[in-house]
């Protein structure tokens, strides 16, 4: 029987997802995703293969998971962000765009935005089973707060333009990966076009 670390199965399970998200973060920096396989990953985390198979069937599965761990923190802080119905719709914006870069800074979630990183994406669920689904369901909700309080203007499709300003935080945040030191000015010009974007 293998050895359970942290003194309960709950503990050692959570040992074993953060050394799988280390491993998985680390060889998403030296080669491309697609040559990464659950035998490299299994390696790199110190574990047995069929060990891995435990917490996920396959390496889609396994990015998904971590990618939905790892955006739980990002998750709660734009939920509570959009929450406060009390504060003007464009601030809670800028709130959410801070929550978001803050989020592309964290080793975990580094590699799902830095450049290149197009096929890992691709294969999360876009759907409701999407770890980034939620996130883009409570911007959609500040949005049409904005709308029905006449912050914003009557925007027509309000997912699509929900989808078209995730497309501009993610260039922003793919920019802060190749140079941490455009992070404040890529904020202020991300929380610009938004604006310039909802507002009349």
């Amino acid at each position: 029987m293998p050895r359970i670390r942290g003194g309960s199965i709950e503990k050692h399970h959570e040992l074993v997802w953060a050394d799988l998200a280390d491993a998985t973060r680390r060889l998403l920096l030296e080669r491309d995703y697609d040559s990464i396989n659950m035998g490299h990953i299994a390696a790199e985390a110190g574990i047995a293969r069929n060990t891995l198979y435990n917490y996920a069937r396959d390496k889609a599965a396994l990015v998904q998971a971590l990618t939905e761990r790892a955006s739980r923190p990002m998750l709660e802080r734009v939920t509570t962000i959009a929450a406060s119905t009390e504060e003007p719709a464009a601030d809670r914006m800028h709130q959410i765009v801070e929550a978001v870069f803050e989020a592309s800074t964290d080793q975990a979630l580094q590699p799902m935005f830095r450049p290149g990183a197009g096929p890992l994406i691709d294969e999360l669920p876009k759907g409701p089973g999407g770890p980034f689904h939620a996130i883009m369901a409570e911007v959609e909700n500040v949005v049409r707060a904005g709308i029905t309080r006449a912050e914003f203007r009557d925007i027509p499709d309000v997912p699509l333009t929900v989808e078209l300003l995730a497309g501009a935080m993610r260039a922003g945040a793919e920019r802060i990966g190749r140079d941490p030191a455009t992070y404040k000015p890529t904020v202020r010009a991300t929380q610009q076009l938004i604006q310039a974007a909802l507002t009349r």
